[in-house]
């Protein structure tokens, strides 16, 4: 089992395609690129967290062809489309996890500071499509930072080790 991250795929909104600057030529080629880039990576015994903004009117069909056991942080466009929570294991407006011994908080905004943020955790987050600077040990998985793929876990390892450790102060706890 292999752990995933993505947010941000927007699936059947044309108009992300204009505001996000996104290379496809519709929304159907969209929604296909994005499904295809994730069945090549996860796999049905998989963990991948799409941390908001999935899709909007219609999505029923599109997950279920996306592959993995699929956890929702919730984003500014998943209220409407409620009725898709059911093909989540899990639908929470923030969750902690741990891989091994590496805490991970999620949100669909970013954060400054997060749980444990001064005791080595990390956060990953999406809403921002790419547009904000990593701070501490925090970046945007959103599928616009990396070619419509999801982040493995190994990438996001990769990631942390080349950012700057969290801000440091007892005054805060640290």
């Amino acid at each position: 089992m292999n752990y995933w991250w993505t947010s941000d795929t927007h699936f059947n909104h044309a108009n992300s395609i204009k505001y996000c600057n996104r290379p496809f030529a519709n929304v159907e080629e969209m929604n296909e690129a994005i499904i295809e880039r994730w069945n090549a990576c996860v796999r049905p015994g998989d963990f991948i967290y799409h941390l908001g903004d999935f899709g909007w009117n219609h999505c029923d069909e599109i997950i279920k062809r996306l592959a993995g056991q699929k956890f929702l942080i919730i984003g500014s466009h998943d209220a409407e489309g409620q009725r898709l929570h059911k093909h989540f294991c899990q639908v929470t407006p923030m969750k902690e996890i741990k891989v091994g011994i590496q805490t991970i908080v999620m949100t669909h905004c970013a954060m400054r500071v997060w749980e444990k943020s001064h005791y080595g955790s990390w956060h990953l987050y999406g809403h921002s499509h790419g547009h904000l600077e990593p701070w501490g040990k925090s970046f945007d998985v959103g599928v616009d930072t990396h070619d419509f793929y999801p982040y493995s876990f190994d990438e996001v390892c990769a990631k942390m080790a080349t950012l700057n450790e969290n801000f440091n102060d007892s005054r805060y706890g640290g």
